[in-house]
């Protein structure tokens, strides 16, 4: 198993050259659609702007948005865009795009990681976050879900921690029970997600109480959390959201 994820990261870490072509394996549906608006001559001004700030040495700013299953990440992260003109890059998205797309050679691999609770190697979601980065065209990203454990925090700092200029983590404190229900409704409502279901959720919310807690205690730490209370409706939420960002400057 282990050789066929060092596979996958020798591959997609040879992605994230400039100019570099997706091989047919890895033609991962949002990283391709990305690669030909950049290279569409409407989206000039955009990949301009990205050689201008390569040149003055302006880094991407980067949110992390943490929180347990459930806690509203994905809906707040769509009204943060709207807002404030961030890309929003979801780590399990794009995972379980690659999961999903037909053919993929790691999809099984990847499915049984998700299904089962676990977190993917970091190599795989880093290399996959880096290029979506790279071929959005923008500065502003929100990163959803990620890092959510020691190894994921370890792999972004060796790989990513140079190349970006992290904000700050927001974090949706959200109870458990809450989150379970809202978990559950969104699997019947036909989410079409396979880990949202009762036997998932519990290993899913055991997963992030051992890992992914500590990582955001390790931020509190550095007085870089900002902490949201997500119970809530998801507008009266919205508004501590954006009481945040303006804060930080943004507008």
């Amino acid at each position: 198993m282990w050789r066929a994820f060092t596979h996958i990261a020798k591959t997609l870490e040879c992605l994230s050259h400039e100019g570099a072509r997706f091989p047919q394996k890895f033609q991962h549906s949002i990283l391709k659609a990305n690669y030909l608006s950049l290279h569409n001559s409407s989206n000039y001004s955009n990949s301009h702007q990205v050689k201008l700030n390569k040149m003055s040495g302006e880094k991407p700013k980067v949110v992390f948005v943490l929180g347990g299953p459930g806690a509203g990440k994905g809906t707040q992260c769509s009204k943060i865009v709207e807002r404030f003109h961030f890309v929003h890059l979801s780590a399990g998205d794009l995972l379980r795009e690659e999961r999903a797309r037909e053919g993929s050679e790691f999809g099984q691999l990847i499915e049984e990681y998700i299904r089962n609770g676990k977190i993917v190697p970091v190599e795989v979601t880093c290399s996959l976050l880096e290029n979506a980065m790279k071929l959005s065209g923008k500065m502003r990203f929100l990163i959803d879900g990620f890092p959510r454990n020691q190894d994921n925090l370890d792999g972004w700092q060796r790989q990513m921690a140079d190349k970006t200029d992290m904000q700050f983590v927001l974090f949706f404190d959200c109870a458990e029970d809450v989150c379970v229900v809202r978990c559950l409704g969104r699997g019947q409502g036909g989410s079409g997600r396979s880990d949202d279901n009762m036997e998932s959720l519990k290993k899913r919310i055991q997963t992030y109480n051992n890992d992914s807690l500590p990582i955001i205690k390790h931020f509190e730490n550095a007085g870089q959390v900002k902490r949201i209370d997500a119970t809530p409706d998801a507008d009266t939420v919205f508004q501590a959201v954006e009481r945040v960002f303006l804060d930080a400057g943004f507008q």
